[in-house]
């Protein structure tokens, strides 16, 4: 990893290119025979809504001061009545701009009831609309879901061409807290406090989200001083050790995984980075009781896929699974390239999978993690039946094929149980 100035943390006042297409729809309908069977939309109106959360006494990486740390949180929720779609305004790593067509209604009006609530947390870098099919999808099927802006951590904060590093060392250090924040302010949020179940939430982390997703639910860091200085790129001994100090915490910046929310009730973590350098105590993985379903391409090379199996052999949840995604990389969250990406493999790197259609890979990734959050949040047995497959889909065709899944279609997965 190259060394960088950890003061250079680029801002919002980023020059951005344009002009700005009109509103792109990434999606094509499909019939309902080639798709997984819960990745179908739910009966339930969408809405969605651009909120801030400010953490006023949020502790500080370089310092022993606390200061305000506010994050940008698009939340989707059930509906009163569809509305006219919402459109997502947003940069790729070049900073061009582009905008992107969705289902939601901005701002309608939220429907009677409560709600569980999940937390997206998105990669680095990345943006709170990276995973907005999904964010979509699981409020069509009754859920209050809340992405997450990772401040420092963003495109449109971050130069990723002249210092593509300057936001890491926050993002190591935040990833976990903004989750834990953000289901706290959710639950403080005028709009959403009476209509959240305060029993049991989810959290569904891509890359950089999902390493704060092992921690957030159990996982603590364990940064030898060398990997601190690594990661950071500081050189000098005791400081690279007091960083090391600061980074090795547990479930939200916690000092012990004892100290774990026990109302996260389901996690989804999608190539979580972190495994390959085994930067988590595996007693404290062993430890962990919160159902966690890993999601990997087989050739990811980000995260590297035996990284990720180091982190689902450490994990103690019984219920934990791994689904691989064969010849599958990195990218297997983000929804598909807007077209400003295509001219320059700088911006599609961060979208592109040659061997997949980014579309299925949504819908695979909608499929599993309502499975998760129905089986689990809302405790839906039926659902939880939709995870009991195993082996390899390719040789379950013609006999049994994966429940969800049309035997012509449901191929190139394959899931590992903890029991």
């Amino acid at each position: 990893m190259k060394t960088f100035n950890p003061t250079l943390i680029f801002t919002a006042g980023l020059a951005i290119s344009g002009p700005v297409m009109a509103a792109q729809n990434l999606y094509q309908t499909l019939p309902a025979e080639v798709t997984p069977q819960l990745s179908e939309q739910g009966k339930m109106p969408v809405g969605v809504t651009t909120v801030t959360v400010t953490d006023e006494q949020h502790p500080e990486l370089w310092s022993d001061n606390r200061n305000e740390r506010s994050l940008k949180l698009e939340v989707w929720y059930p509906a009163v009545k569809q509305t006219a779609p919402a459109t997502y305004e947003n940069v790729t790593r070049s900073h061009t701009v582009f905008t992107l067509e969705g289902q939601a209604g901005r701002d309608a009006d939220l429907a009677d009831g409560q709600y569980p609530l999940v937390v997206l947390s998105h990669g680095y870098t990345g943006y709170r609309h990276l995973m907005f099919y999904l964010g979509e999808h699981l409020a069509s099927h009754g859920y209050i879901v809340a992405a997450i802006d990772h401040t420092d951590s963003t495109n449109e904060e971050i130069n990723f061409a002249e210092s593509p590093y300057a936001g890491f060392p926050s993002t190591l250090f935040n990833r976990t807290r903004d989750q834990q924040f953000t289901l706290d302010a959710m639950l403080r949020e005028p709009l959403f406090e009476t209509h959240i179940d305060e029993q049991r939430a989810g959290l569904i982390g891509y890359s950089m989200g999902g390493y704060g997703a092992v921690s957030t639910v159990g996982g603590c860091y364990q940064f030898s001083d060398s990997a601190a200085g690594q990661f950071t790129g500081i050189k000098e001994p005791a400081q690279a050790k007091a960083l090391a100090d600061k980074l090795n915490t547990c479930a939200g910046g916690n000092a012990s995984s004892e100290e774990m929310d026990p109302r996260w009730s389901a996690t989804v973590a999608l190539a979580p980075w972190g495994g390959q350098h085994q930067l988590f105590d595996p007693a404290s993985l062993a430890r962990i009781q919160t159902p966690v379903l890993y999601v990997a391409g087989d050739a990811d090379d980000i995260s590297g896929y035996d990284g990720i199996q180091w982190l689902f052999d450490n994990t103690g949840s019984p219920d934990s699974q791994m689904l691989t995604i064969h010849n599958a990389r990195h990218n297997i969250a983000p929804h598909p390239a807007p077209e400003e990406a295509y001219s320059k493999e700088f911006d599609l790197g961060s979208y592109y999978e040659p061997a997949w259609r980014i579309q299925s890979l949504n819908m695979i990734i909608e499929h599993f993690s309502l499975a998760m959050m129905d089986c689990y949040l809302k405790q839906d047995k039926n659902a939880c039946s939709y995870l009991d497959v195993q082996g390899n889909s390719n040789e379950e065709q013609g006999a049994a094929p994966w429940k969800g899944f049309d035997k012509r279609w449901g191929l190139g997965l394959s899931m590992q149980h903890k029991q």
